[in-house]
Order: structure tokens, then C-alpha cells, then sequence
């Protein structure tokens, strides 16, 4: 199955851009992390979205939410770890190893990516990943280091430790009640550079430094550029015009990830954008068939 459009983020830009576009009777799958958008829920009061006077973070978050429902909207909570351009079509790639298909994507994963590492770029693909269901297998046996932002990726690490020898895990948050298996070794410290050869075989933290076969690198989200390849990227930010188009035809990008400032408000609107412009693409292609 194809869908016309999938949907990376589940904040104001993402949810904004599925309404639109489910308003438009188009075929949508729509992926997020979490059901809601956590930097919204935080919020302690909005004072500047329209109509809404004095809104708390977690009731705006809400009602985004109860409007997406409304209109049978459902969030796919998984991580994309690849999108390929595949001429008039794309296949993204999920954590869990899925492929999906769609003719238009709109990137809206916000900028909670974080900076890369020093050499996590130059080894992406020769030893650094960022799908452990994806590339497990090839550490088979073999000493890995997983680099976690989040809880919900000790799951992932527990995965790994059924492959491989060894599993050394990085928490990058405050843990509490871990659901690592023992055979995992946590190590408290801050990454700072992947080195090797032809391929990663170093961990260097602010206090020691690791020798592995591979690491992983769970993040909320992956960084654009490493994403999608060949996307155009202004800084941390991906490169837009102000129809949301990217330089990748039938790919569009909204929200925090499309550049400051980063306001609920103007999230909402460049999804809007983003959604339409979306419309426009599948039906410039309707109308060359």
C-alpha cells in the first residue's frame, strides 16, 4: 500500500498537517513518538495562539489531540530511521524495520535531535547506526555501546543484548526504574567523539573511553540531514521556501525544524502550508497521468 502522504511528527506542525490534509480526503499515515507533543504538554501557560487566552501546555496538547481524533486521525509511534527518495515515490524506514511507502512526505520531527557527535557522521552506515531492529544482526556476538536519549530505548538495548556479546548502555536522562536486563552495563558518563578506521571502533566519553564493534544512537529523532540524503539544510535547520517545499520535489518541511522562531503558532500554520502544498504535488501528478 501507498499512501499519498506520510507524516513525520506528531507536535503542532504534524498534527496540523494531517487535518489538513485528512480534510482533503488524502490517504495518511502519520508517525510520532508519543501520543502528544511532550514540548507542548511542558508548556507552563500560552498566552500568544490565537483565541485561546492563557492556555496551559497540557490542555492545548489536548485539544490538538482531541481534534485529530475527532477526525480518526491515529499516531504510529515509531521512530523513522531512513526516508529514500525513490523517484515518484518514498520508502521510509521504521525502528522496528518496516517499510512504508508514500508519494509526499512532510518532515515535521521538531529540533530535539540534539548536536551530532564528532565522527558520528563521517561513520554512519561503517559502524554507527541509528536502528538497533535494523542492523542488530550484524553485531552478532560482537561488543556494542548503545547512546539513549530516552527510556523507551532500553528496549532496544535489551534486543541488542540478545545478539551480542557485550552492551554498554549511555543514558543521556535521568533514569529511574530501568528496565535493562542485568547483562547490560550502564555507564554514567558524556560522549564526545566515534573513532576508528574504515569503520567505528571507539567511544570517547568526557571520563574514559570504550572499544566496540558498533554504536547506536537512539535519539527522539535523527538528525535531517543523516534522515533524508540529499535533503538542504540551512544550519540545523532544513532549507525551505515559503510554501514549505524542500529542495527534494515532493518533499516539505514545517515547524521548529524549518527554522526559528520556534512558536506553537507559526508550527501550526507552516503545516497548514506544508499540508497544502502537499495537495498541489499529488495533484500535479494526477493531472500528468
Amino acid at each position: 500500500m501507498r499512501y499519498d502522504v506520510a507524516i513525520i511528527g506528531s507536535g503542532p506542525a504534524g498534527l496540523e498537517a494531517a487535518i489538513t490534509l485528512k480534510i482533503r480526503n488524502k490517504n495518511i499515515i502519520l508517525f510520532g513518538s508519543s501520543i502528544k507533543s511532550e514540548k507542548v504538554e511542558k508548556a507552563h501557560e500560552i498566552n500568544n495562539y490565537l483565541g485561546l487566552t492563557a492556555i496551559p501546555g497540557s490542555e492545548l496538547a489536548e485539544k490538538f489531540l482531541e481534534h485529530a481524533k475527532s477526525l480518526g486521525i491515529e499516531i504510529k509511534q515509531e521512530r523513522i530511521t531512513n526516508v529514500y527518495a525513490m523517484g515518484n515515490y518514498y520508502s521510509l524506514q521504521t525502528s522496528s524495520n518496516e517499510m512504508v511507502e508514500a508519494t509526499s512526505v512532510i518532515v515535521a520531527s521538531g529540533v530535539n535531535f540534539g548536536k551530532t557527535l564528532e565522527g558520528e557522521d563521517k561513520y554512519l552506515g561503517r559502524g554507527v547506526s541509528y536502528c538497533a531492529t535494523c542492523d542488530a544482526a550484524l553485531y552478532k556476538d560482537k561488543v556494542v555501546t548503545v547512546i539513549s536519549t530516552n527510556s523507551k530505548e532500553e528496549e532496544e538495548a535489551n534486543f541488542l543484548s540478545e545478539v551480542a556479546s557485550k552492551v554498554y548502555y549511555i543514558p543521556l536522562y535521568k533514569m529511574t526504574d530501568s528496565k535493562l536486563l542485568p547483562s547490560i552495563e550502564i555507564i554514567e558518563d558524556q560522549p564526545l567523539e566515534i573513532s576508528g578506521g574504515l569503520k567505528a571502533n571507539k567511544l570517547i566519553l568526557k571520563n574514559k573511553e570504550l572499544d566496540c564493534d558498533g554504536i547506536f544512537i537512539l535519539r527522539e529523532s535523527v538528525p535531517p540531514a543523516s534522515l533524508i540524503p540529499g535533503i538542504e539544510m540551512d544550519g540545523s535547520h532544513i532549507k525551505v521556501d515559503i510554501n514549505m517545499k524542500t529542495n527534494l520535489k515532493g518533499c516539505f518541511a514545517a515547524g521548529d525544524i524549518a527554522g526559528k522562531p520556534y512558536q506553537y503558532i507559526k508550527s501550526a500554520g507552516q503545516g497548514n502550508i506544508a499540508a497544502l502544498s502537499a495537495v498541489d504535488y499529488l495533484n500535479e501528478i494526477k493531472n500528468k497521468q
